[in-house]
């Protein structure tokens, strides 16, 4: 297929992780065909990360509640509505003014299919497997073969009909110079600019990905008298949580969460000796910038969204039945608080000693 000079659309609003595990393919994009113009869809708390990104031509930011978050509270789906609506207004007015060629659905979903049809023209690509009717609002179904699994190789696989390859080098993660700076600023403040340091992201989006509070307060306390500090990261949302986690540590406690937004926090990421959290977004940014990773599994399956091509270690406790479960709330929570503060150390441990060996 003919790419240059041609403009193209991707549509992957949400979640965090998603949007890092798309990248890759606009990187292969821009790399293939330089001339083509790149304009992404996405939801506004994630636009600056992109923005950092030199591949990304154009931002077209969108504000709509998730309904699938515990916490979305009543009436969201009334807000979701609304805001859709507004969005496909504001969204066909721009894309009249300046329409995509090629617009590729990577988000799967009917709302996704409505704002891909607020391009005139062009031709929609789109997952044949995609569910709540997603492949009617596209022209072609892209096939995933059975034998792929991970999130990452799924999106790779619009490189085919796109008669683009994909390379090593399109795995990487643009922060920007700013963001770099303010980074290199805060670990200066903490007195941490010429040691080495772990970032840890201790929440995510799902009630059944947290690992006890008290577990990461030893591992803090723990990695700290090793020399090996310990910085917590996430969203000012995240803030009283890791507070929690502070007040029962003995050590001092390094919090990025709230000081740094997301592309400060993805720039500190990639000067992190090693990522350790859960599987959420924060995990998936490091994998992308080569960071080694371990990882915390639970309610997810790790050969599905785990990390990408990053050396790593896994920690979940094996045998239980309702691993990998995917459920959203859970009154036992099993598979997280089974996780032990020793399965965690001896793997971040044993990872460090791989690296260093």
């Amino acid at each position: 297929m003919h790419l240059e000079g041609q403009r193209i659309l991707i549509i992957k609003p949400s979640s965090l992780g998603d949007i890092i595990h798309t990248l890759p393919l606009a990187h292969a994009l821009k790399r293939n065909c330089p001339s083509c113009s790149l304009g992404w869809l996405v939801q506004q708390s994630f636009a600056p990360l992109l923005a950092a990104d030199s591949s990304i031509d154009h931002i077209h930011p969108i504000t709509i509640p998730s309904t699938s978050e515990p916490q979305a509270g009543s009436g969201v789906w009334l807000r979701a509505i609304h805001a859709t609506l507004s969005s496909l207004k504001t969204l066909g007015q721009e894309f009249r003014q300046n329409p995509y060629t090629l617009v590729l659905d990577l988000h799967a979903s009917f709302r996704s299919g409505l704002l891909g049809r607020c391009n005139p023209g062009g031709l929609r690509f789109g997952f044949r497997e995609a569910k709540e009717l997603n492949p009617l609002f596209q022209h072609r179904l892209v096939e995933v073969p059975s034998t792929v699994e991970h999130a990452q190789e799924k999106n790779l696989c619009f490189c085919k009909p796109l008669g683009i390859n994909v390379l090593p080098e399109d795995f990487y993660l643009c922060t920007g110079t700013a963001a770099q700076e303010a980074a290199a600023t805060f670990l200066h403040q903490q007195d941490l600019s010429c040691k080495p340091f772990l970032y840890a992201n201790p929440a995510a989006r799902w009630q059944t990905k947290f690992w006890p509070l008290e577990h990461w307060a030893i591992l803090a306390d723990r990695l700290n008298s090793l020399g090996l500090p310990l910085i917590f990261g996430g969203s000012p949302q995240d803030l009283p949580y890791i507070q929690n986690i502070a007040d029962q540590m003995h050590s001092p406690a390094y919090i990025a969460a709230g000081v740094l937004n997301l592309p400060q926090s993805a720039a500190l990421i990639s000067q992190a000796a090693l990522y350790v959290g859960l599987d959420s977004g924060p995990m998936h940014m490091a994998a992308l910038a080569g960071v080694p990773v371990v990882a915390l599994f639970g309610p997810t399956h790790p050969q599905r969204v785990g990390p990408y091509k990053v050396a790593h270690r896994i920690v979940r406790v094996e045998g239980l039945s309702c691993l990998e479960c995917r459920k959203r709330r859970c009154e036992h929570l099993s598979c997280m608080r089974g996780i032990s503060t020793d399965m965690v150390e001896t793997a971040i441990l044993s990872l460090l000693a791989d690296l260093t060996s």
